[in-house]
């Protein structure tokens, strides 16, 4: 049975639909053809594809530019938008809403670099700075 993912916005993700976003995402637009030739380690038909982004494009995740003989697809939703929706839900399913569960569980489960650390701390004093600003505006 393939798992699914919950998309932000909308009906769940299947893997295969998750590798074609990513080939978008990484590649950039590109034509049905063009897809399946960036799709690694998977021998998928033509059909195949063009019926898997025709599917994604109902859902929402990718766009279609018909303007011109062949048709370009592209990815309507991030990456990085793709992922903030999908940790909303989980942390809602979770953890009451919270995010400071999946953080933490994140970071016990992940040996962090010093660049992750350097990230985490930039996000932290923003955060921090934002917070201040408020309690200063009221």
């Amino acid at each position: 049975m393939k798992s699914k993912s919950v998309s932000p916005s909308g009906p769940a993700t299947t893997d295969a639909e998750m590798v074609l976003l990513k080939t978008l995402w990484d590649g950039g637009p590109g034509t049905v053809r063009e897809c399946v030739g960036r799709v690694e380690g998977r021998e998928w038909a033509y059909t195949t594809v063009q019926t898997l982004l025709t599917r994604m494009e109902s859902k929402g995740l990718v766009k279609c530019d018909r303007s011109g003989q062949a048709h370009i697809f592209s990815a309507a939703v991030s990456q990085n938008g793709l992922l903030k929706g999908r940790l909303r839900e989980l942390a809602d399913q979770l953890c009451g809403g919270l995010s400071t569960p999946l953080v933490l569980a994140l970071m016990d489960d992940t040996e962090l670099t010093t660049q992750d650390i350097a990230a985490l701390r930039n996000q932290l004093d923003r955060l921090d700075a934002n917070d201040a600003k408020e309690v200063h505006a009221q």
